[in-house]
């Protein structure tokens, strides 16, 4: 069956010249219906297209030009590397995904009661690198609705950041004294399960229009102690480059503002959409840096290690974002794995992100001590740029908060009893004892 008559393509142009919006944002967030039908599962396909993966494998690359071959077999390699044939051709449907993926009875049962709860979208390019058989796999988890996003724990909310509370410009979050987080859109690619802000993305409750990013811009400007600005969302490299640049040049010609950052999920989800125009209009810009959004070593393809490389290339400072997922994620080798992935692809572990309480995100949530458990497993046991800095960020506006091991166990007065990655035990002079107690090298 090819998936490709099912998805019919968006009708009208990618760009348009309406003054008041980006020029990209309608082509993007127009629904695509598809009526409701009962397709036969490719089954003898099932070992050919997928290779089932442990946590720290490389997707197989024969399995994704035959899923693409499979399902999509009118599409030229020109088109599916094409970004925007990309978006116009997301997986949207329980129709769309249930003729790619054998979908277990909680998947089957979430997405037909999704209603008005994050909606489900996944590119064409990542569907290929999920099991076709598998539920249990991490990157399907990450990005297939199921059952356990309906259960509220004790704690969740919709806003668990109290971003709303911080917010003097609609779209803008000024929490910290020196920067701002500007939500540029509400739009992704591929929405995670896990999002932060699914009370809002693929809800059109952040409209990208020129008059209030305009308004957000101008407060930036009268905030004279604002020097880095960072561009979130949604994902603001789903804009088109016009209006991507529109944006940046505005908040370069602020004097005070001396950064720019961009927080995108693009060369895991999208990297079609890297191109050559893109890095060469970013590089104008500089300084730029980006905060890129991985999760598992299986988003580390071939293709995202292209994208990295242009970007790196332009002189743009990559960090990377990775959320702790329970199941997912959260033992030692596949986060080392994912990190020394990274840092060949020239992105620097920043953040290791405990999971945030949103509403019915309890499936993902590991407890505290498996992310410090992590960090014991990487600190001396790896390269220290290969080390994230674990955080929380913690519920009603109060910032991210680092966490550490406890290396430091003790002072005695004179000395810091220290534990290194081994366990043993050592002591260092501190610096401020007594003079009584100072000696002469020569005595």
């Amino acid at each position: 069956m090819n998936l490709q008559t099912c998805i019919p393509a968006i009708s009208g142009p990618l760009i348009q010249d309406k003054e008041d919006e980006p020029p990209s944002y309608f082509a993007l967030t127009n629904p695509i219906e598809v009526e409701d039908k009962t397709f036969t599962e490719p089954s003898r396909f099932s070992n050919l297209l997928f290779v089932e993966q442990s946590k720290t494998q490389h997707v197989n690359l024969v399995s994704k030009r035959q899923f693409r071959k499979f399902f999509f077999p009118q599409i030229t390699s020109k088109e599916w590397n094409d970004w925007h044939w990309q978006i116009q051709h997301r997986i949207r449907t329980y129709t769309q995904l249930s003729q790619i993926l054998q979908l277990s009875y909680e998947e089957q049962i979430a997405i037909k009661r999704l209603g008005t709860r994050l909606p489900l979208s996944i590119t064409p390019y990542y569907m290929g690198l999920l099991s076709r058989d598998n539920p249990m796999q991490p990157i399907r988890r990450t990005v297939v609705p199921t059952l356990s996003e309906f259960l509220k724990m004790p704690g969740e909310a919709e806003d668990p950041l109290g971003e709303e509370t911080q917010s003097p410009v609609h779209g803008l979050v000024h929490r910290y004294p020196d920067r701002v987080l500007l939500l540029v859109l509400d739009f992704c690619s591929t929405y995670c399960r896990y999002c932060t802000r699914s009370r809002v993305v693929g809800h059109n409750a952040i409209y990208p229009s020129k008059s209030r990013l305009e308004k957000a811009i101008e407060y930036i400007e009268k905030t004279p102690t604002i020097r880095d600005v960072l561009l979130s969302g949604g994902d603001p490299l789903t804009l088109s480059d016009d209006r991507l640049e529109w944006i940046i040049k505005k908040l370069r010609s602020i004097r005070h503002v001396e950064i720019i950052r961009l927080g995108t999920k693009i060369p895991a989800v999208l990297p079609q959409r890297v191109t050559r125009s893109l890095v060469k209009m970013l590089r104008k810009y500089h300084p730029i840096f980006m905060s890129l959004h991985f999760t598992h070593p299986d988003e580390c393809t071939e293709e995202s290690y292209r994208a990295c490389a242009m970007l790196a290339d332009a002189g743009i400072p990559l960090g990377s974002q990775t959320v702790l997922l329970k199941d997912i994620n959260d033992d030692v080798n596949t986060m080392k794995s994912l990190m020394h992935h990274l840092l060949k692809m020239r992105v620097r572990p920043y953040y290791l992100y405990q999971c945030d309480p949103i509403l019915g995100s309890g499936h993902f949530r590991t407890p505290v001590e498996k992310g410090l458990e992590i960090i014991h497993g990487l600190r001396g046991f790896t390269t220290g740029y290969a080390v994230p800095t674990y955080v929380i960020d913690a519920p009603e506006g109060g910032g991210k908060i680092p966490l550490m091991t406890d290396y430091v166990v003790g002072h005695d007065g004179e000395s810091y009893i220290l534990k290194n990655f081994e366990g043993n035990i050592y002591r260092y002079p501190d610096q401020y004892v007594s003079r009584s107690k100072m000696i002469f090298r020569d005595q």
